[in-house]
């Protein structure tokens, strides 16, 4: 009985699992436990070394690359694992099939997946391009966009190629995804739109992030400049998220693209300021603004101009008209508030004062007729005697 029950045993340990011996799939399952504790030993050994060689180096990239393949690494050892642990077993063709297919498709996912992580390292040679595109916050917004492109090349390619390993027929999948291409593009006309005016926006440098604009509808800071919208911060702190086509299409202000910031004022003065107190006003602001360095005053960059401008309604009109250096807005507002203590000093140190909206009503004749003078009665001495009662 004995003898018969191990022939049994037998039996089971021969046929195992879809007909393939348990002992190879012990073996199988062994040689992929040691390919796993392999590879924490090589990431404990080999990539520590390699980590400590590129951290000597003077650039980043190679460490920024280096931690960027960790991952689909990883991932390779476990596919080797399976590979070789396969070559032990005695498979069917079918499961053999399978299992060329499981380990190629790994194979594309490994690469494909290595290739994502490193576009963003890799981007950083992008920079060496920044005069291209002017300013760095516009090179920035301009490499987020190819990075981003790039990706979504790589996850198409990857899928692409698991798919063409399973038996798919990759051309009759494109052309079936041309032909719902064309269904859903008809029903995604603002979509497609959106996406041009936003490379139109890229293109023609329209404004770029952290930029100060403002349009019929909205002004703030730039925040982000999508595929399909931009996203602007409103002074308010409130988000507003326009669509690029609308952006593209309207007329925009770009107030960070000033080279300077102008001051622009009509200061008014009493219309019995004299003659000559009005020509020293005007020639002692215009010495201020010659002698001022936070202002703005070579001729072939802008204009200054202190003139007599016009008689007002209730004052004479000076008018002044420069910039300053800096288009930072705080800095702009101390510049023009010390001009304004200047300014006001000048006018009262020539004996005039500044005028303000009044208004003169001449009566000739009064709706009611002449009133008639009020006599107030004269006062009598008191009597010493009293009055009876």
């Amino acid at each position: 009985m004995i003898e018969g029950f191990w022939q049994e045993v037998h039996k089971v340990w021969d046929i195992g699992i879809f007909g393939t011996n348990l002992g190879d799939i012990f073996l199988a399952v062994g040689i992929f436990l040691v390919f796993l504790f392999a590879r924490r030993l090589f990431f404990q050994t080999t990539i520590k070394s390699l980590k400590l060689m590129v951290r000597k180096t003077k650039t980043d990239l190679d460490d920024q690359v280096l931690a960027a393949i960790g991952k689909p690494l990883e991932f390779a050892f476990v596919v080797v694992g399976l590979y070789v642990a396969g070559q032990f077993v005695a498979l069917s063709d079918t499961l053999a099939h399978i299992l060329g297919q499981m380990v190629r498709s790994m194979i594309a996912v490994t690469l494909f997946w290595a290739i994502f992580r490193v576009i963003d390292p890799l981007s950083s040679l992008f920079d060496r391009a920044i005069g291209l595109f002017g300013s760095e916050s516009m090179h920035e917004t301009i490499k987020g966009f190819f990075v981003k492109v790039t990706k979504a090349i790589v996850v198409c390619l990857g899928i692409a190629a698991v798919f063409q390993e399973w038996g798919f027929n990759i051309a009759a999948v494109l052309g079936s995804l041309g032909l719902v291409g064309m269904a859903v593009a008809l029903g995604a006309q603002d979509f497609i739109k959106n996406m041009f005016a936003g490379l139109t926006i890229f293109l023609d440098r329209m404004f770029e992030k952290g930029n100060w604009i403002k349009t019929s509808e909205v002004e703030g800071n730039v925040e982000e400049i999508g595929f399909r919208a931009t996203k602007i911060r409103q002074f308010d702190k409130a988000l507003v998220t326009i669509p690029n086509s609308k952006l593209a299409s309207e007329a925009l202000i770009n107030f960070s693209r000033m080279t300077q910031r102008r001051i622009y004022w009509n200061i008014g003065v009493e219309y019995r300021t004299t003659k000559e107190q009005l020509a020293g006003i005007i020639q002692d602001i215009r010495e201020y603004l010659q002698n001022q360095p936070d202002l703005e005053t070579d001729p072939t960059l802008t204009k200054t101009f202190v003139y007599l401008n016009t008689f007002g309604a209730s004052s004479v009109d000076i008018l002044l008209y420069c910039f300053t250096k800096t288009t930072d807005w705080g800095e702009w507002l101390a510049i023009k508030e010390q001009l304004a203590y200047k300014i006001k000093g000048i006018v009262e140190g020539h004996g005039a004062s500044f005028a303000f909206p009044s208004t003169s009503l001449y009566v000739e004749t009064l709706p009611l007729g002449t009133p008639e003078p009020f006599t107030p009665p004269q006062a009598t001495a008191p009597s010493s005697t009293p009055s009876p009662p």
